[in-house]
């Protein structure tokens, strides 16, 4: 067969994207070479991949099943070139992990201290939105991703193991006006800006739910955001609110810099875990990583939580 590397990067970003118009912003070529590409690669397996879903694509059945394979041979080309280059130089390759900012700030580096005592091993740690870590693990470009499960549309190809479940928080500075106030209601956020996840976070629809449910879908004050060192500077300087999932803001919760409102956000609560790839038998090094992360886990289980503490930092 004449299927080429080209072929299968460029239906793996329009099957990412579902546009050629951002596959090939994102491949830097022209629409029409997208276009031209993904033809000659129908042409070559005998039947169509992608079809129109309004002003965008979609895959076919047969394009669904051949996502997860073109996905998984990219990878192990990868995994075969890297190993060449490794050949004379002595190097094993470095354990990638994709974590979500939640468990970047909450179980990390625990799990990674925990790892480096017992074994050596060359980690690289990458953060970023659920969506572009899933992107690159089913790539090959990233051996784990910790963090949310995400929407079955998402696994396709993935597993996922469950470690701890967690919610989202409401959170303000010490000393902001609304911890200060006699009462609290839902409405009163409506005075103060408000730091949410953007709209391919995770939790995103999490927090949409809450808010359409107590009458705040149209709030305008609102910057969407998914840097956690943003958050926190924001927070320093102004009276905002930041909706954001428990584990990022735990230690400043504990420490008293941060507080959480007297919200019930009990819907939003969710697994967070381990994803893989479904076709790769796990190395040494993410063997070692996995148990160490069960073991921090349980930990996190068995200790005092913040759920349902509210009010003023002591």
């Amino acid at each position: 067969m004449h299927v080429k590397t080209r072929h299968l990067t460029t239906f793996l970003e329009v099957a990412r994207h579902g546009s050629v118009g951002r596959a090939a912003e994102t491949l830097h070529v022209s629409q029409p070479a997208v276009t031209r590409t993904l033809r000659e690669l129908e042409e070559e397996l005998g039947c169509a991949l992608v079809e129109r879903d309004g002003r965008g694509i979609r895959l076919t059945a047969a394009g669904r099943e051949f996502r997860r394979h073109a996905g998984a041979s990219l990878a192990a080309l990868r995994k075969g070139v890297d190993a060449v280059r490794r050949v004379g130089a002595d190097e094993s390759p470095p354990l990638r992990i994709g974590a979500l900012p939640t468990v970047s700030a909450r179980i990390m580096p625990t799990a990674v201290r925990a790892l480096l005592q017992a074994s050596d091993v060359r980690l690289k740690i990458v953060t970023g939105e659920n969506a572009v870590l899933l992107d690159q693990l089913t790539r090959g470009d990233l051996d784990v991703v910790v963090g949310r499960l995400a929407a079955p549309e998402r696994m396709l190809g993935l597993t996922f193991e469950h470690l701890y479940s967690e919610q989202v928080v409401f959170v303000v500075r010490r000393g902001h006006p609304l911890l200060e106030a006699p009462s609290f209601a839902f409405p009163d956020l409506r005075g103060y800006p408000v730091v949410m996840p953007t709209r391919s976070a995770v939790i995103r629809p999490f927090v949409d739910r809450l808010l359409v449910a107590h009458g705040l879908a149209d709030l305008r004050a609102r910057i969407e955001s998914v840097s956690d060192s943003f958050g926190r500077a924001f927070l320093r300087e102004t009276d905002a609110i930041w909706i954001i999932s428990e584990g990022v803001v735990a230690n400043e919760i504990a420490a008293g810099t941060l507080a959480r409102l007297p919200i019930d956000t009990s819907e939003t609560r969710g697994a967070v875990g381990i994803t893989l790839r479904a076709d790769r038998d796990p190395s040494p090094a993410l063997d070692r990583f996995t148990r160490v992360l069960r073991e921090v886990a349980a930990g996190e289980r068995d200790s005092p939580r913040s759920d349902g503490q509210y009010g003023r930092p002591t």
